[in-house]
């Protein structure tokens, strides 16, 4: 079974949070490197740079980011098979930078994951 946790990069770290990965594009305002404390920042999973301004962050665009992002992450099973092999060995946390802890690239980047 997949360890998966999704939390925003503005948490402070914990040691239960295992392998920490940042899955943003674009690096979090107000966050230094080292007080990121990541192991990996993965720009690649990352929805692209279209997707991700088409959406906005707009909620009522929200299902429909989900199914271009799934299509976007169905190109990437590699990468996603990789994600998988971590989450299944420990802890794997996703962080991201978005305000919304529900609508969010994270959420759909998780449940995808697990769903395999």
């Amino acid at each position: 079974m997949y360890s998966i946790k999704i939390k925003r990069i503005y948490e402070l770290p914990t040691s239960t949070d295992g392998y920490r990965m940042l899955v943003d594009r674009l690096w979090p305002r107000g966050i230094t490197k080292t007080g990121a404390c990541l192991n990996e920042w993965n720009k690649d999973i990352a929805p692209s740079a279209s997707l991700r301004k088409w959406f906005g962050h707009d909620p009522e665009r929200f299902n429909e980011f989900t199914k271009r992002y799934n299509r976007e992450l169905d190109k990437k099973q590699d990468e996603l098979k990789r994600l998988r092999n971590l989450a299944g060995k420990a802890e794997l946390c996703l962080l991201y930078a978005a305000k919304d802890e529900v609508c969010n690239h994270a959420q759909v980047l998780a449940k995808k994951l697990i769903r395999k």
